[in-house]
């Protein structure tokens, strides 16, 4: 090994720094959503199936990036907290479908204003060519990466 990393700093490697506005999101996300108790996964999983009744669990874990192997867990918190109702699908009995109870319905109108807030949080210091170059630059780094990921939204 060079001696490179002696004077290698952290904020110069931009896997370090996407990892720290990571954290940075989920920490203003917490903060806005204390009252509701969502993380940013339950409340992507409710957010799509509000969007999609009748989704089911494959569909949806491609539809917000997340494992398939794991969304398991997320529905069942979701459903504990009578958000979410799973059932059997008419078309594959193998399969369950996701529809959202009225309480799920009412807690994502309630959390629709904090996502809103916690982005504009996240991205306040950044002028508005900024945030578009930012988001831009982030979409094409997810397009050219994406098969990498554990759940690519391309499949």
């Amino acid at each position: 090994m060079t001696e490179r990393w002696k004077s290698l700093d952290a904020r110069t490697l931009p896997g370090h720094m996407m990892r720290r506005v990571q954290q940075l999101a989920v920490a203003l996300f917490t903060e806005e959503m204390a009252e509701l108790g969502l993380t940013p996964v339950q409340y992507s999983a409710l957010h799509a199936i509000c969007q999609q009744p009748g989704i089911d669990q494959r569909t949806l874990a491609r539809s917000i990036s997340y494992d398939a192997a794991t969304i398991g867990g997320v529905i069942e918190r979701l459903e504990a907290r009578g958000l979410v109702q799973r059932e059997v699908s008419p078309q594959d009995r193998r399969a369950r479908v996701l529809s959202a109870t009225a309480e799920g319905l009412q807690t994502l109108k309630a959390a629709i204003p904090r996502v809103l807030k916690t982005q504009d949080r996240l991205i306040a210091p950044l002028s508005p060519a900024e945030r578009k170059q930012l988001m831009h630059l982030m979409g094409v780094l997810i397009d050219a990466n994406d098969e990498l990921s554990r759940a690519p939204a391309g499949e």
